[in-house]
C-alpha cells in the first residue's frame, strides 16, 4: 500500500507520529543569499511547501518559515563581480552594497528576486532575516548555552573530523564593532559578556544581550534555531545529509546541548539541466527560478518537483522534452477531471495546481501552440502558455521545431517527389479537412498511388512548405497554415 501514498503525505504522517499532537507545527527552509538563488535551491523550499500543504490538508495548523542566512560572512567574490569587492570579505552580506543595485544590500538584492519568483508558484512562507534576528540579540540565551557547553560541542564535532578543533575554538565568531569584519579573536567569556581583539587593532568587551555582533557557526546555528523556532520538519541537501555532515552533528548538538529533539528530516538530491552543468551561484552559472518560469507555467513547474520524490535526482529539460512534459501534465489534468486518477495521481495534480478549478480548464497544447506562434496564429489566444511557448522557441527549441512557411517553393525535387506534391495539392483542393487524422490518412494513399516511400514523401512536403527536411506534424501544419495557402504555395513548384 505504501506506493499509493504521495510522498509529502507520508512525511506529514511521520511528523504527526514523531512529534505528537501539537497546536501548531513548524516547517522550515532557508539558505544563505551569497549569490543568485538558483533553481537547485528551489527544491528545498518546494519540498517544505509540499509537506506544509500535506499537514494542512490533514487539518493541522502549520507555520511555514524561510530563513535568510544573511548574517553570514562574505566569503568570496562571485564571478561577474568587480574584484574591488574583496574589500568586503569577512563582513556580513547584509552589510555590503549590491554590485548590481546600490540602493540595496548584497543580500537584499538576491533575496528579493527569489521571493518574487517563489510567489509566482504559490509559495508564501514567513521570511525570517537572520541579520535582523542576530542584530536584535534574539539568540543571546541560546548562545550563552552554546558557550557554556563548548567542550561538548567540540567533542561532537571532533568525532567526524580528521584534525581536532583548536584549543581556542569557540562556537561563535565576532564581527568587529569598528571594521565590521570577522578578523577577531575571543579573549574571554564571562556569562553574557565577551571580550575580543580584532586584527584592525580594535578591542572591546560587550554584552551579547545588548550588542548584536555575534555570528554563530553553522553546525551550531542550525540546531540552535531548531530550538528557538521549535522546528518540526526541515529538508536538507545531500551534502548536508551524508554521514558526518551538517545534519549528523546538528542533531546530536540539538539533543545534547540544546535539549531539543531534532526535526523530522528529509534529504533531497540535486537537480540539473539536461545537457547542462552543475549549479553554482559563486561560479556564475546559476540558473535562476525566474528563468525557468519563463518556460514553465506555475502548475507545470510545480509538477516537475511534485512528481519526483526528494531523494531522487532529476534534470529540468529545456530542449524538445518540454513539449512532452506539458503533454503529460495536460493528460494528468484531463484524467483528474474525468475521475480516472488513482489516489497518488490525484494528489500530484492537486499539489501542482494548488487552487483546483471547478471544471477542466481550456488549454491549448504546447506543441500546437509552438506551430501557431510561428505562423502568427496565436495572437488571439489569451493563455499564459502562449508567452511560455514564445520564450521557448526563441531560446531553446530545437531546429526541428523552428520553421517559417515559405512564400515560394525552392530547391530541387525528383520526378516522384513532384508527382507526390502534385497529388497533395489535388487532395487539398478536393475538400476541407476537419481533423489531422483525416488528412494524415490521405498521405499514405498519396504514397501508394505515386509509389514513393513515406519518409521520402514527408521529406519532400517539408522542404516544399518550410524549406527544411523535418518539422512539426505535417497534417497539423497544413491545417494551421490553411489549405488554400498551401495550395497557392504548391502552385509555385
Amino acid at each position: 500500500m505504501a506506493e499509493k501514498f504521495f510522498w509529502a503525505d507520508a512525511i506529514a504522517d511521520q511528523i504527526i507520529k514523531q512529534k505528537g499532537t501539537k497546536k501548531e507545527y513548524v516547517c522550515a527552509s532557508g539558505i544563505t543569499p551569497s549569490g543568485q538563488v538558483h533553481i537547485g535551491n528551489f527544491r528545498e523550499v518546494i519540498t517544505t511547501d509540499m509537506v506544509v500543504r500535506a499537514l494542512r490538508d490533514k487539518g493541522k495548523k502549520v507555520r511555514f518559515i524561510y530563513s535568510w542566512d544573511d548574517f553570514d560572512r562574505f566569503r568570496k567574490v562571485p564571478a561577474g563581480v568587480n574584484k574591488d569587492y574583496e574589500k568586503y570579505l569577512g563582513m556580513p552580506i547584509s552589510d555590503i552594497p549590491s554590485p548590481f543595485d546600490d540602493s540595496m544590500s548584497y543580500a537584499e538584492f538576491n533575496e528579493e528576486k527569489f521571493e518574487n519568483s517563489i510567489g509566482k508558484v504559490w509559495i508564501e512562507p514567513e521570511f525570517i532575516y537572520q541579520n535582523e534576528m542576530n542584530k536584535k540579540c534574539a539568540y543571546a540565551d541560546l548562545i550563552k548555552i552554546a558557550l557554556e557547553k563548548k567542550d561538548k560541542i567540540k567533542e561532537i564535532l571532533n568525532k567526524f573530523r580528521k584534525e581536532p578543533l583548536e584549543k581556542d575554538w569557540w562556537p561563535i565568531m565576532i564581527y568587529c564593532g569598528a571594521c565590521k569584519k570577522d578578523l577577531t579573536k575571543i579573549t574571554s567569556v564571562d556569562g553574557y559578556k565577551i571580550s575580543y581583539e580584532c586584527e584592525c587593532g580594535h578591542s572591546e568587551t560587550f554584552d551579547i544581550r545588548k550588542k548584536g555582533i555575534v555570528s554563530i557557526r553553522w553546525r551550531i546555528d542550525w540546531p540552535l534555531r531548531w530550538r528557538y523556532e521549535h522546528v518540526d520538519f526541515e529538508p536538507g541537501g545531500i551534502d548536508h545529509s551524508v554521514y558526518g555532515g551538517s545534519f549528523t552533528t546538528s542533531k546530536e548538538i540539538s539533543k545534547e546541548v540544546f535539549d531539543f529533539e531534532p526535526p523530522v528530516y528529509q534529504f533531497y538530491e540535486w537537480i540539473g539541466i539536461k545537457g547542462g552543468q552543475a549549479f553554482s551561484s559563486s561560479a556564475g552559472n546559476a540558473l535562476m527560478l525566474s528563468e525557468v518560469e519563463e518556460i514553465y507555467e506555475p502548475a507545470v513547474l510545480r509538477y516537475l518537483f511534485v512528481g519526483t520524490k526528494p531523494r531522487s535526482a532529476f534534470n529540468i529539460s529545456f530542449d524538445n522534452d518540454v513539449i512532452s512534459i506539458y503533454e503529460k501534465f495536460d493528460a494528468l489534468e484531463e484524467k483528474y477531471f474525468s475521475g480516472k486518477c488513482n489516489p497518488m495521481e490525484k494528489r500530484m495534480y492537486e499539489m501542482s495546481v494548488v487552487n483546483v478549478p471547478k471544471k477542466l480548464p481550456k488549454r491549448t497544447g504546447f506543441r500546437h501552440l509552438a506551430s501557431l506562434v510561428q505562423i502568427g496564429g496565436a495572437d488571439k489566444i489569451k493563455e499564459e502558455r502562449v508567452e511560455k511557448v514564445r520564450n521557448w522557441i526563441e531560446k531553446y527549441a530545437g531546429d526541428d521545431m523552428k520553421f517559417e512557411v515559405q512564400k515560394k517553393v525552392s530547391g530541387k525535387f525528383n520526378v516522384k517527389e513532384k508527382k507526390a506534391l502534385a497529388e497533395l495539392k489535388k487532395v487539398l483542393e478536393e475538400k476541407e479537412y476537419k481533423s489531422d487524422k483525416e488528412l494524415f490518412d490521405k498521405f499514405y494513399e498519396i504514397c501508394e498511388k505515386v509509389g514513393i516511400g513515406n519518409t521520402e514523401f514527408f521529406d519532400a512536403a517539408y522542404r516544399a512548405i518550410i524549406g527544411k527536411e523535418k518539422g512539426p506534424r505535417l497534417a497539423s501544419l497544413i491545417l494551421m497554415v490553411g489549405q488554400k495557402e498551401i495550395i497557392k504555395l504548391l502552385d509555385t513548384i
